[in-house]
């Protein structure tokens, strides 16, 4: 909102200086010289294009002839989103009370903030990498993937809503002479319950997109489909996988909107 000086007229709340024309001349100078350096032209773009309209005249109309090979690769990535959904959701309540600073001494909840930080520094495709090489090609290396990632979002900010907690329930509690678990169970959980469900609920839709993305790399679930039919040049079958995705994507937003509602 802006402001209004003394004289009764309304002030710029973006003032500038030069200093922050010097940031911006920087940063569109560093834009020039990376389009530049990167060889970025707009005949690619274009010449993109047309490669891109004759990609979907392959692609439609879509051939679901193969029915079978699409809902078993779905099957199973929706079991892969599934199972690590649930366990990582039931993991990270653990490691973000753990990590809460306000509750925990800095002893037990710096280490658990530096492995959950830990948890999200890579991108699940990578960690879907590692995990093929150490328990091989399959549904587990997705799910150890998926829980990973689930840990790194769910637990950080379910941390930081504990500590943006009035304390005033929790000492009311600890008055009553309860133990820890009673004073979470309590004090802690009323107050951070809806936020985590908003948490979990983001997560599985979260991981029902990325557990065909790992596939690509060999764990488990429809990516793997995906990449066979990219291979073969299967297009309108892909185009198939893809029209399956984004269904599922939408009932899973659907059905997380619902679940938001009711403990909201």
């Amino acid at each position: 909102m802006a402001r209004i000086n003394s004289q009764g007229n309304h002030e710029n709340p973006f003032k500038g200086n030069n200093l922050v024309r010097l940031g911006w001349f920087l940063i569109a100078a560093y834009l020039v010289y990376s389009f530049n350096a990167m060889g970025l032209e707009w005949t690619r773009i274009v010449e993109g294009l047309g490669h891109a309209n004759a990609l979907l005249d392959r692609m439609f109309p879509p051939n679901f002839s193969r029915w079978e090979l699409l809902l078993s690769g779905l099957a199973e990535s929706l079991e892969i989103a599934i199972i690590a959904s649930i366990t990582g959701i039931i993991l990270s309540l653990f490691f973000g009370l753990f990590s809460a600073r306000n509750l925990m001494p800095n002893w037990i909840s710096i280490p658990m903030r530096g492995l959950i930080a830990l948890c999200r520094t890579f991108h699940p495709v990578i960690i879907a990498i590692l995990f093929v090489k150490s328990v091989g090609f399959g549904a587990l290396a997705g799910i150890l993937t998926l829980v990973v990632a689930s840990i790194g979002f769910i637990a950080k900010l379910f941390a930081e809503a504990i500590e943006e907690i009035s304390l005033k329930q929790v000492e009311a509690v600890r008055a009553t002479g309860a133990g820890f678990a009673s004073v979470i169970l309590f004090a802690v959980m009323p107050q951070v319950f809806a936020r985590f469900i908003g948490f979990a609920t983001y997560q599985l839709d979260s991981n029902l997109r990325n557990s065909t993305m790992v596939g690509i790399v060999g764990a488990g679930g429809l990516g793997g489909t995906l990449f066979s039919a990219f291979q073969r040049f299967d297009y309108d079958f892909v185009s198939a996988i893809l029209i399956t995705i984004i269904a599922i994507i939408m009932i899973g937003e659907f059905l997380s909107n619902i679940v938001r509602r009711i403990f909201s």
